[in-house]
């Protein structure tokens, strides 16, 4: 086998660049219309705000299990024709994609959460080994610009898929009301195509990317086997993060939930609040839930236009400052929805948002180059999704609880909630997060290389 050292991925054209990351556009199609529709799926089938949360278990909980152990299976990967990655980005996607087309079609809540156990087991699959692909194929001097296209696909992902209800309802005029226990026809044909946009992009990727074969050093971690020592090694990763990395995934701690809170309530919240909808069979609140989801997706328009010009800004700012100032724009969006009377603002609201979601799918992983040891990336990868998942299984346990006693079941109060949290994230970026300098950060990747060990 012909071996590369550690330091010898060449540069990617930006064709090959656009090749491996495709298949994050099918993925965020999917997450994205789950985030925007399952809510109002919850609501059609009978459950009260106040279980919502809950019943968004499945998500973090699957995340929390399911990533790290793929990526440590997907660091011991290794097939001559599927490469180290693309077996799983394979695996996931076909099944995910099965999952979607039988959502819409869940007659009882346990049908639909079951659905969403599976759709998010197997996202997660696809999803999680797309995070250590970057670092596998691109050079570090690439590494912003990987993450950044990354950035371009999910916001176009999720402009799409979060439009489509209305787009559906409005031009191609399927009903968007649905009487208890049924699922409205739009929201049907959006979830057909969200299967095969998911599916047909990471198959796109899977045909169209070809990875390196593993170095001497990663050809012993991919002969390593055992479900014990793969267990051990998690936990060893775990307990001996990076200092970078600790203080990055404090700040992912208090970021996801205020999206976890606009995905749980927003889309009802504007049919409720702003457009005075009264339940899932009031037409008045099916347009109002139409509308949220269109300016969702707007939000993810704002996403792919701002990923544009993100690299140039965090050359100029620094990434810490960067993503700062990107979540405290997150965090005004949503704050503000309050003080909406004329629905077309909320367009304004979520322009905030689109321009936080940006440097939240890129810079926190941008921050940890040069911090993670290379043949661990998988590992360190899914660990980092813990900090994603934790406070959202919080949310999910606890949230119900708070929203019935506390908020009185009101939805807007929880997406401003969710602004707040993500102030402090902001702050705790600014303040504590340390950017090593060049010179430092090209030392710390020498001493990864001869030592194998992290920063």
């Amino acid at each position: 086998m012909n071996h590369k050292t550690l330091t010898e991925n060449p540069k990617l054209s930006l064709a090959q660049i656009i090749n491996m990351s495709v298949g994050f556009f099918g993925i965020q199609f999917g997450w994205d219309l789950q985030r925007a529709n399952m809510g109002r799926i919850y609501e059609n089938l009978g459950a009260n705000a106040d279980q919502v949360p809950l019943l968004f278990l499945a998500a973090p909980l699957t995340g929390l299990i399911v990533q790290p152990i793929i990526g440590y299976l997907s660091d011991r990967t290794w097939h001559p024709h599927w490469g180290r990655r693309r077996p799983y980005f394979f695996i996931g996607a076909l099944v995910s994609s099965i999952a979607l087309i039988f959502m819409p079609h869940s007659s009882a809540l346990w049908m639909a959460a079951g659905l969403l156990w599976v759709l998010d087991v197997f996202g997660n699959i696809a999803m999680e080994p797309f995070r250590a692909f970057v670092t596998d194929k691109l050079p570090d001097s690439q590494v912003n610009r990987g993450f950044i296209m990354q950035s371009l696909m999910i916001g176009l992902g999720g402009s799409v898929a979060s439009s489509l209800p209305w787009v559906m309802n409005n031009i191609f005029h399927l009903t968007n009301t649905a009487t208890q226990g049924n699922i409205p026809e739009n929201v049907k044909f959006s979830f057909y195509l969200g299967a095969f946009f998911f599916f047909a992009a990471v198959l796109y990727t899977v045909l169209t990317t070809k990875e390196y074969p593993p170095s001497a050093k990663e050809e012993t971690t991919v002969q390593s086997k055992g479900f014990g020592s793969g267990v051990r090694e998690i936990f060893h990763a775990l307990a001996n993060m990076p200092k970078r990395m600790r203080i990055v995934s404090l700040v992912q701690f208090f970021t996801w939930p205020g999206l976890f809170l606009m995905w749980f309530y927003y889309t009802t919240a504007v049919a409720v609040n702003v457009f005075g909808g009264k339940d899932a069979s009031d037409p008045v609140y099916a347009h109002g839930a139409d509308f949220g989801s269109l300016t969702l997706a707007y939000y993810s328009v704002v996403t792919f236009l701002f990923a544009l010009v993100l690299p140039k800004i965090a050359d100029l700012l620094g990434r810490k400052t960067t993503h700062a100032l990107c979540l405290l724009c997150g965090a005004l969006g949503l704050i503000s929805v309050a003080w909406v009377h004329d629905k077309n603002m909320l367009y304004l609201c979520m322009t905030g948002v689109g321009i936080a979601w940006a440097s939240i799918l890129s810079m926190p992983y941008a921050m940890l180059s040069g911090s993670l040891p290379k043949d661990k990336v998988g590992i360190y990868m899914g660990i980092f999704n813990f900090f994603i998942v934790l406070p959202e299984i919080i949310a999910s346990l606890g949230f119900g609880w708070l929203m019935k006693n506390v908020l009185h079941n009101d939805r807007l109060l929880a997406v401003q909630l969710g602004g707040a949290l993500m102030i402090l994230a902001a702050v705790i970026c600014y303040v504590f997060v340390r950017e090593p300098k060049r010179t430092d950060e090209v030392l710390a990747n020498k001493l990864e290389v001869e030592e194998g060990r992290s920063v």
